[in-house]
């Protein structure tokens, strides 16, 4: 058997090369809606929270003479259904209107009408950034549309703190991109 170093020399050797990734080196870069920018660059400043998205293979298993075989299947993009962004509510509650109007066109219950397809070029780009704050990698969330606006809570009694909302969108699939090129 090999011999494995791993003591606190290897440890801070590994750190000092590859350092760490901090939890604010994001940015949410882009979404769309049928190829057309849903929100601004000044809107995009807000998002303030969000994740990278999971996928997973699905494990098939083959019973064969007494023994389970493990067998790779297709893949599931797990949290697809509800992908959630945190926006810091602007002054002018503009952000928020974006999603509900967005909304409203995938489905208006007051006339029963909406746009109900899928649509290829509906998108979320997400910016993974490095310690420079230039962004290194992409991932594309594809056949994005708006599931749920939040609420935004409110308190006469409170000490001015800014607000946030919840825009939860659904998406089909996910790409990872580094410098525009697949990887």
């Amino acid at each position: 058997m090999a011999n494995i170093n791993q003591g606190i020399q290897d440890f801070y050797r590994v750190a000092q090369e590859r350092d760490f990734t901090r939890d604010f080196q994001f940015r949410v870069v882009d979404i769309q809606d049928r190829g057309l920018s849903v929100c601004t660059q000044d809107d995009l400043v807000y998002a303030q929270t969000a994740q990278l998205p999971a996928r997973a293979i699905n494990n098939q298993t083959v019973p064969y003479m007494g023994l389970s075989f493990n067998v790779p299947g297709a893949a599931t993009y797990t949290g697809s259904e509800g992908y959630a962004i945190q926006f810091r509510a602007d002054g002018d509650h503009i952000i928020r209107t974006i999603f509900e109007n967005w909304q409203n066109s995938t489905f208006d219950d007051e006339t029963s009408t909406g746009t109900y397809r899928l649509y290829q070029d509906s998108s979320i780009t997400l910016g993974l950034l490095n310690q420079d704050l230039d962004v290194t990698r992409t991932y594309q969330l594809v056949g994005v549309y708006p599931v749920t606006v939040g609420e935004i809570g409110f308190d006469t009694a409170g000490t001015g703190a800014p607000v946030n909302f919840t825009a939860t969108l659904a998406y089909q699939y996910w790409r990872r991109r580094s410098l525009g090129v697949a990887l």
